[in-house]
């Protein structure tokens, strides 16, 4: 969208974005951007928090009063944290690894699958309540994408399960699927939960977290440059980078 504002302001269209990646945007250097601390796919900071997002909506309308650009401003706050009775959510499924051994080649799959199926009376559960879900743009079951993410892990040559579609691209729909199917399957569990609260549990509670984020420093060092934006951009949060290795 930076570089499309260039386009739209030659057309006479003032323009001004949010900025949710910071580095990127000093480098296309938009006419007008906001650069935000929160989560990637999230520019208004924490859901159902009109009072914070109409304050970064405003922040975002004031850069149009400014002389001249490119501007980049910072929004001063976090979003919201989570409500104080929130604290002592839990997984409703007991995630326990069991024996497998998450160093060993067949056991990451192996406790990823087991995972996995843990969660899908939930997910199932979530999906029927919803009437929708946002999984499904891998094209791969959930215990195919543990298949290909472990083979990846151990191997990185792996050749792509779908024929056409390259590893890379199918890395980042594969995992993006598991944290739908993660996050929809959480969120079935009766309450209110925050977006905090879940990828809290999902990066520092399950196997799916930890084998993300061994998978992010493998795609990190890769020589494929899809591969490698995976891992130095889009697979792990930045709120949850300080994870990494």
């Amino acid at each position: 969208m930076g570089g499309l504002s260039h386009y739209l302001e030659r057309a006479g269209l003032p323009t001004a974005g949010i900025s949710l990646v910071r580095r990127q945007t000093e480098h296309i250097k938009p006419p007008r951007a906001l650069a935000v601390d929160f989560e990637l796919g999230r520019p208004f900071g924490a859901p159902n928090e009109p009072v914070f997002q109409r304050r970064v909506l405003e922040a975002l309308l004031a850069l149009f009063e400014a002389p001249e650009g490119p501007v980049l401003a910072d929004f001063p706050d976090p979003p919201p944290g989570p409500p104080a009775d929130l604290e002592g959510w839990s997984c409703p499924v007991n995630l326990a690894v069991g024996e497998q051994d998450l160093d060993d080649d067949e056991g990451r799959f192996k406790a990823l699958a087991q995972e996995i199926e843990l969660l899908r009376p939930w997910y199932d559960m979530a999906v029927s309540a919803r009437g929708r879900t946002t999984y499904g743009i891998s094209g791969l079951e959930p215990a195919d994408i543990a298949r290909f993410m472990a083979d990846f892990i151990k191997d990185q040559n792996t050749p792509s399960p779908r024929p056409g579609i390259g590893v890379g691209q199918l890395l980042k729909w594969a995992t993006d699927d598991l944290k739908a199917y993660y996050f929809e399957a959480a969120m079935a569990r009766p309450g209110a939960s925050s977006d905090v609260i879940l990828a809290d549990w999902l990066w520092g509670e399950t196997v799916c977290g930890r084998l993300f984020l061994e998978l992010c420093e493998i795609c990190a060092a890769s020589e494929d440059a899809m591969v490698k934006r995976l891992g130095d951009r889009s697979l792990v949060p930045h709120i949850q980078a300080h994870r990494r290795a």
